[in-house]
């Protein structure tokens, strides 16, 4: 069954499509909890990044991404809502990295882990060694898979993105399009395999 945030959404599109100028807010309105859901859970697996920016800015970027692109095109469906504004979502982060973890990007220079008084006889740690999320080529990893993710063929990109990025259960995937669950189960596990192999074998956040 498809959730009533959901059905929101698909009103929304229908009045922005209309022509109703505050149809537009309202659409973003509804989308936030979900864009914010999406932004904390990915955020965790880019703890370079939130290091320097705070989910709710994140989240904010990917609106203003999304409201520009919804000057220019009006999604038909809740579905391909969806889509659109995972693509605004996996942009932002993947900008945020190269940002932050390019050759000269802050956090790439930046070194705070240590802190010497004179009364120390050496040098301490303020805090544990970075995880492994802090390493650039990890980020670098990261930006690969969301590359690698928006090349998958179509039937498995539409539900990996309505899966992994809004988390929609495989149920209601299967009825925003239209299909069995055990057909969202087939393509699901066909996304990640050839990511996995796209990838060499490194799937992270699967």
């Amino acid at each position: 069954m498809i959730d009533s945030a959901t059905v929101r959404l698909q009103r929304c599109l229908d009045r922005l499509k209309e022509g109703e100028a505050g149809a537009r807010d309202e659409l973003l309105q509804a989308a936030a909890q979900r864009f914010e859901g999406l932004t904390r859970r990915m955020l965790r697996d880019y703890r370079g990044v939130k290091r320097w920016e705070e989910t709710g800015d994140v989240m904010q970027n990917a609106l203003v991404r999304l409201w520009k692109a919804l000057e220019t095109v009006v999604p038909p469906t809740a579905r391909d809502f969806y889509r659109l504004a995972t693509v605004q979502i996996r942009r932002e982060l993947i900008d945020l990295a190269r940002h932050y973890y390019g050759p000269q990007g802050a956090g790439a220079h930046h070194a705070s882990n240590v802190a010497a008084t004179p009364e120390a006889s050496a040098v301490s740690p303020l805090y544990e060694a970075a995880d492994v999320s802090l390493d650039p080529s990890r980020l670098s990893l990261w930006a690969e898979f969301h590359r690698q993710a928006e090349a998958l063929g179509e039937e498995e990109r539409e539900v990996f993105d309505l899966i992994f990025y809004p988390g929609l259960p495989q149920a209601e995937a299967a009825s925003l399009l239209g299909t069995s669950e055990r057909t969202i189960k087939r393509r699901w596990q066909a996304a990640r395999l050839q990511l996995h192999e796209a990838l060499g074998g490194e799937l992270p956040g699967l």
